[in-house]
């Protein structure tokens, strides 16, 4: 079994083989701020831990550690995506409680981007609470973060999970947690927190369609435009055209949130 400091080792240096410089530089125009990349395609960082973790199977608290180790030394974007994929495909049952601890700690530490945060709320934190569905309402705590990426995920985290079917079940979100989410964010400065309160409404709005009407109507005069255009885009062209003359003074006074980048397999979210 290889040490995790020698698996970290060799995994990063595998994945800097996996380099291309020209897509590396393509990369940034999804990242406003920037992102140091080696440009290596998320599916090629997933097959590249598939491929390792075949070739050295290990217990549950070793790929944990390796994946530890291999994020709080990470330099580049993939290397964070990297750590998250080591960890995947036993999240739903390998692991414990204390893995919502290690997410707000990687999420407030060494999530840097909005790639970052969706890939381990999607991969990581949607399987994990599927298994763990008494777990799921725990997230809430984190609209309370210093960290933005951690506000934002206390979102994407439940977008899939309002209602869903788990195991021979349907799992309801409470609303509370829903509206009560939306509520204490819906002035948060950071854009991508903004756009993911969007995020959220927008996908309750398919099963609680009048709450999430109620709520952008007593708070049409408050909340920032991008995000009230998000939130409001899975209803007709009648109802959305109402809704906007609404809203059309929500954006005043209000930063606007830079424009959603597109959701590509090969942009690293």
């Amino acid at each position: 079994m290889t040490a995790p400091d020698q698996a970290v080792g060799e995994l990063r240096t595998s994945l800097a083989e996996l380099g291309d410089p020209e897509f590396a530089r393509a990369l940034q125009r999804y990242f406003p701020g920037g992102v140091q990349a080696l440009g290596v395609r998320s599916a090629e960082v997933a097959a590249l831990a598939s491929r390792y973790l075949g070739a050295n199977p290990s217990p549950a608290e070793v790929r944990l550690e390796t994946a530890e180790v291999l994020l709080h030394q990470a330099e580049f974007h993939e290397e964070v995506l990297l750590g998250f994929a080591l960890l995947h495909t036993m999240v739903k049952r390998s692991l414990d409680v204390s893995l919502l601890d290690r997410c707000r700690s990687w999420l407030e530490d060494v999530v840097s981007n909005w790639a970052q945060c969706d890939d381990l709320c999607l991969k990581l934190l949607y399987p994990f609470l599927c298994g763990h569905p008494d777990l799921i309402i725990s997230t809430q705590v984190w609209i309370h973060s210093p960290s933005p990426w951690a506000r934002r995920a206390a979102n994407v985290s439940i977008v899939k999970l309002i209602r869903r079917k788990i195991g021979p079940e349907v799992y309801e979100l409470p609303r509370s947690v829903i509206f009560g989410n939306a509520l204490h964010l819906l002035d948060d400065p950071d854009p991508y927190v903004q756009k993911s309160v969007g995020w959220l409404l927008k996908a309750a709005a398919q099963s609680h369609s009048c709450e999430v009407i109620d709520f952008l109507e007593e708070h049409a005069d408050v909340m920032p435009r991008a995000t009230f255009r998000y939130a409001i885009a899975s209803f007709g062209p009648g109802l959305r055209h109402q809704l906007l003359a609404l809203g059309k003074e929500a954006d005043r006074g209000h930063p606007q949130p830079a424009p959603p980048p597109p959701r590509r397999r090969d942009a690293g979210a």
